[in-house]
């Protein structure tokens, strides 16, 4: 079955060489070829709260243009987009202030963000899907200027795994990409994991495969900066239960399945080193595990209902981690990189981010956020 995997991405801004241009009339031409454009709210409209929102906590504060409308000119043409929709919108706006835009403000100063954040963030209320390669992008990042965040309509704002993994870890994410597009990251992290990217195939990746070759998600082992990305937007919004999930992950053995053998059919993500049932009962509850033992002693820990996507019986066998790569240290390795980094260069506490982070993202009340916008006069 054809996996279909989400990708972040980021779009290095190119300089435009400059154009002379003729007439062959004398009219004079003015200060701007653009008309003026009236920035006074229509307070009879009925996106005129979202739209003051925005001016006053975006455009007035930080300098930035917050697009949810989908003007055709932002988006990429080859892609079938769609607009947000104005719920899904106000949802979105409020959240990046309170989990993005005010956690930078507390942590590194006011100014920081309006230095160094981008000037344009654009909701789109589809993916960008690539039929071909079986992706859909969810977030873009261009040029240190302009940060889009897709998918806007599928938001399910109860569903706090989902709305990390779409929208939260995107915006850090994708601002991860702004600052190291603006002061390169060191490059002993590239060498780190070099040899074990693949940009053409990381979607057909297991997350227990990337994990033992010391990277935090499939996307991350795509190439090196969007490795640095996840890294940091990882260890920002994941939790502790979450992030200690991935290294664990990362301290076992792995093997993928082979059409030829017999076992593929059995092919899980999660493969365990040893038989000490012990220590994984904690997976049991979390991830729907349950174990059996044979009558020899050997024990089986099938995956959720005992069957894959396709119906095919699902056993977790043990596997010897041969690869010679500490999954773990690696991993650890990288975030004390980006974490010198960012308080070298940019004097920002990442495990400050974290923390401040941490705390919202399991203590906000959205419909207490939504008053910021259903409440303006």
């Amino acid at each position: 079955m054809k996996k279909i995997k989400f990708y972040i991405s980021a779009l290095l801004l190119v300089a435009v060489s400059a154009m002379s241009l003729s007439s062959c009339s004398e009219d004079k031409l003015g200060d701007t070829i653009f008309p003026d454009v009236d920035e006074t709210l229509d307070p009879s409209s009925y996106t005129y709260q979202l739209d003051k929102f925005l001016k006053q906590n975006y455009l007035d504060k930080y300098n930035l243009t917050f697009l949810y409308k989908m003007p055709d000119v932002s988006t990429n043409m080859n892609y079938n987009l769609v607009p947000a929709t104005y719920e899904n919108s106000i949802d979105l706006a409020v959240l990046c202030k309170h989990l993005w835009f005010d956690v930078y403000d507390k942590v590194a100063g006011e100014d920081f963000l309006k230095t160094y954040g981008p000037r344009i963030i654009l909701l789109i209320g589809s993916p960008a899907y690539n039929p071909t390669s079986g992706t859909e992008i969810v977030g873009l990042a261009e040029g240190g200027i302009k940060i889009s965040l897709f998918k806007v309509n599928a938001m399910r704002i109860n569903d706090f795994n989902m709305m990390n993994e779409y929208y939260f870890k995107t915006m850090h994410h994708e601002f991860a990409h702004i600052l190291h597009q603006t002061k390169t990251y060191p490059n002993q992290f590239n060498t780190i994991s070099i040899g074990h990217y693949d940009s053409n195939n990381w979607q057909d990746r297991s997350e227990g495969q990337v994990a033992s070759l010391g990277f935090v998600t499939t996307y991350a082992s795509s190439e090196f900066r969007e490795d640095f990305a996840e890294t940091i937007a990882n260890y920002i919004v994941k939790t502790d239960a979450q992030w200690n999930h991935i290294l664990d992950l990362a301290s076992r053995g792995w093997a993928s399945g082979d059409e030829d053998d017999v076992t593929s059919q059995f092919y899980c993500y999660y493969y365990y080193p040893d038989n000490d049932v012990t220590r994984d009962l904690e997976y049991v509850s979390e991830f729907n595990v349950f174990i059996e033992e044979d009558e020899d002693g050997t024990i089986h820990k099938y995956w959720r209902n005992n069957v894959d996507h396709d119906g095919n019986r699902i056993i977790v066998y043990d596997v010897e981690d041969k690869d010679g790569i500490d999954g773990v240290q690696a991993i650890l390795d990288k975030v004390n990189i980006a974490r010198e980094w960012l308080k070298t260069d940019w004097n920002v506490d990442l495990d400050e981010l974290r923390k401040e982070v941490q705390t919202r993202q399991i203590s906000y009340n959205i419909n207490e956020l939504r008053k910021w916008v259903t409440e303006i006069q």
